[in-house]
């Protein structure tokens, strides 16, 4: 079993930035492979980003060159630094582990960006 906090969302202007961190326990960290995922009102939630346990990384179309998606193993903690952000980056974001056969969420973090 794995449990998954975030923390760091938040209101922002258009062209700021946020960080998202995403705690794990429950399980060897550097084993997890760790995503974030986002889902605004009215739409499907969706793959932003991903990063293996090897340290491997996958962008969507979207955020690519904006966001970027680390993590620090000795803190078992995923993070997603967001740049430039703009009204379409508002949504609940979600960080994602999957370790084995588990896929494990976490309870989200609002992100609304709006002048």
């Amino acid at each position: 079993q794995v449990q998954l906090v975030e923390s760091g969302g938040g209101l922002v202007q258009p062209g700021g930035s946020l960080r998202l961190s995403c705690a794990a326990s429950g399980s060897i960290f550097s084993d997890i492979a760790m995503g974030w995922y986002r889902q605004a009102p009215g739409k499907e939630r969706e793959l932003v980003a991903r990063i293996s346990s090897g340290g491997t990384t996958k962008y969507a179309d979207s955020v690519k060159g904006r966001f970027a998606i680390s993590r620090d193993n000795a803190k078992n903690t995923v993070y997603l630094q967001m740049n430039s952000l703009n009204p379409e980056d508002t949504a609940v974001y979600y960080c994602r582990g999957v370790a084995g056969i588990g896929v494990y969420w976490g309870q989200g973090t609002q992100v609304t960006v709006s002048s």
